[in-house]
């Protein structure tokens, strides 16, 4: 009896690694078809961006040198061109943005970030290689002081109000509100 059930136990231990064995060799082939659309769409979506950062740098790379040549009248007056030919790029908003900052249009400077994250939200990222969430947390912190003590000693200008509104959104998106 012992004999009998040492073999029924060998051959259901050897079937049962036989399983075993069948299915790991199968496993790889699954999990590598699974894996194959995910990797193509992350290496779309990195390709895409790459190709983004390269066009945008091609592009508004003689503004950002006029601007850091000293030369922000010019860098302004060759993104106002730029914006006629790619209209609704926020690339360019956000720049006009941190040029108006520099020369000290805090007001400006956040319509035209607001107008460029309205846009493209990627700017607020933080791992977005084209974040610029720094800058534009600069800008409200500043922004709300100068611009909210206006506002409080004219409450009933409305330039003021909408300079206000354009900060507190800019502000509500930092903090990880939405639209």
């Amino acid at each position: 009896m012992g004999d009998r059930f040492d073999r029924l136990m060998l051959l259901g231990l050897t079937l049962t690694l036989g399983f075993l064995a069948l299915l790991l060799l199968q496993a790889p082939a699954r999990h590598d078809g699974a894996l194959r659309p995910a990797l193509a769409r992350a290496l779309e979506r990195d390709m895409a961006l790459q190709a983004r950062l390269a066009l945008l740098g091609r592009i508004y790379g003689p503004v950002e040198e006029l601007a850091a040549a000293g030369a922000p009248e010019q860098a302004l007056l060759k993104l106002e061109e730029l914006n006629r030919q790619y209209p609704g790029e926020a690339h360019g908003q956000i720049l006009k943005g941190e040029i108006l900052r520099r020369l000290g249009a805090l007001p400006e400077a956040a319509a035209s970030f607001a107008r460029g994250v309205r846009l493209d939200g990627d700017y607020l990222e933080e791992r977005s290689p084209l974040t610029r969430r720094t800058e534009i947390r600069q800008l409200v912190e500043e922004g709300l002081a100068t611009v909210g003590e206006r506002a409080r000693a004219h409450p009933d200008n409305p330039t003021f109000s909408a300079q206000l509104r354009e900060l507190y959104y800019l502000q509500s998106r930092l903090a990880g509100g939405c639209e």
